[in-house]
């Protein structure tokens, strides 16, 4: 049974106030009971995406901002019903479904007429309200201003586009294990159950529509991966002309450095084949890290899953050089903001700079593990250039022995056209990264 809509607007705005109190979206969609969920994520993502609207539409109806959870459910209610178009149901039905929920809910009850008024005011005056917001920057693209003034001076020429694309539903993307099958074979038994799909680079298949991986083929069985078609730019870009490795070498040495969840790591042995490589997965979160182990138990794939920290590589390594590193370093994730529209409303400026700090420190601790010959991919899920230009200038200024193969660079989300380095690539729906393959001269 379709559980009543002012229901789901309460958990929805539960959801929202956690939020804003620094919890991350997925821990606060987490706490909803799993029969609630998908419909509250929904709303909830909607309402992150049209944030800044509501929150300007909110100050024009309340001279006061109301308590946090009252002013959730208001700022619930604006953001899903400000847009006719885009409204997942009717407003006036959402404004009703509104009270209700404010009525039903002892911590909000006593604001239920305070919220009604303002909602009501709303459905009257929409039109002239939004025209007022719409010279608000902050409303107009829903972002903080920090980011979008950051994104102008970052992308003078394409800022308004990865806004836009910001605020869109990513696509779902799957990874096809190419050690089980071939990317036309898996196409084929998508089509066969129902599912359409478009081929998306090297290994990839972009879906039609979303669909709960449960009802893909195979999937339990290591057939397939969900990753985004940038993201699997991550491994080839590294192994390229590494494999297949001479005879009589051994298997390649690889370090995935930030392995969590695990997707890339098992790309890497995916590329490699049996015996071609031993992959050690560092990762600094032991709750973390069982989702690698998990991920590779899932493909029946095997690496060396270590817990610590990459910049102290005295605690983990054995000494001997690796042939390839995969950095994926820790970053804002403002490249991946239509998959975690709550990223843009909990990161602060200040952010930027702490992290950009931590990317130098583990690529000053990395680059020395790396063999004369040998690689390390430098890569975030960022589109600021601190992260990733100007991250990778920085380092080539003060290691002289590195040297800058041709890379991506910045990938910006939804960039249309071909991804850079993947052929066959009809989609270009992707999210934002940035990539920097850099070879370690001989002596």
């Amino acid at each position: 049974m379709q559980p009543p809509l002012w229901r789901q607007l309460q958990l929805t705005a539960a959801a929202l106030a956690s939020i804003r109190a620094g919890t991350s979206g997925s821990v606060a969609f987490e706490a909803v009971e799993p029969a609630m969920r998908p419909g509250v994520q929904a709303l909830g993502f909607q309402v992150l995406r049209w944030l800044g609207r509501a929150e300007a539409l909110r100050r024009h109806l309340a001279k006061r901002t109301p308590p946090p959870l009252p002013d959730a459910l208001l700022c619930t209610a604006l953001g899903l019903a400000w847009d006719g178009e885009r409204a997942p149901y009717e407003p006036f039905t959402l404004v009703d479904q509104a009270v209700e929920a404010a009525k039903r809910n002892p911590a909000t009850r006593a604001q239920a007429s305070f919220i009604n008024a303002c909602l009501r005011r709303f459905l009257r005056e929409r039109d002239e309200l939004v025209a007022i917001t719409d010279q608000e920057p902050v409303a107009q693209w829903n972002h903080p201003r920090w980011w979008i003034e950051r994104l102008k001076r970052d992308h003078p020429r394409d800022w308004q586009r990865v806004l836009a694309a910001d605020n869109a539903q990513a696509p779902m993307t799957l990874r096809v294990n190419l050690q089980k099958s071939t990317v036309a074979a898996y196409q084929a038994e998508l089509e066969a159950v129902g599912l359409s799909a478009v081929r998306v680079g090297a290994s990839g298949l972009q879906l039609g529509r979303a669909r709960p991986v449960q009802q893909l083929p195979g999937f339990a069985d290591g057939a397939c991966s969900v990753q985004d078609e940038a993201a699997q730019l991550a491994a080839p870009l590294l192994l390229e002309g590494l494999l297949p490795a001479k005879p009589g070498a051994g298997p390649l040495r690889v370090l995935d450095a930030c392995a969590a969840p695990g997707g890339k790591t098992a790309h890497l042995l995916e590329l490699a084949g049996p015996g071609s490589a031993e992959v050690m997965a560092l990762e600094v979160d032991g709750v973390r890290s069982r989702r690698i182990d998990e991920t590779l138990a899932r493909l029946g794939l095997k690496a060396q899953v270590v817990v610590a920290d990459a910049a102290r590589p005295a605690a983990w390594w054995d000494g001997t050089p690796f042939d390839a590193i995969l950095l994926d370093a820790p970053c804002t994730a403002s490249g991946i903001v239509r998959r975690h529209p709550d990223v843009r409303w909990l990161r602060r400026e200040s952010d930027t700079a702490q992290l950009s700090a931590q990317q130098a420190s583990l690529l000053a601790a990395l680059w020395p593990l790396v063999r004369p010959g040998g690689r390390l991919l430098y890569c975030t899920c960022s589109v600021f250039r601190e992260e990733g230009s100007q991250q990778i200038d920085a380092f080539l200024a003060h290691n002289t022995d590195a040297r800058l193969q041709p890379s991506p660079g910045h990938l910006l989300p939804q960039s249309g056209g071909n991804v850079r380095g993947v052929p066959d690539n009809p989609s270009g729906d992707h999210d934002g990264f940035f990539y920097a393959l850099l070879e370690k001269r001989p002596p």
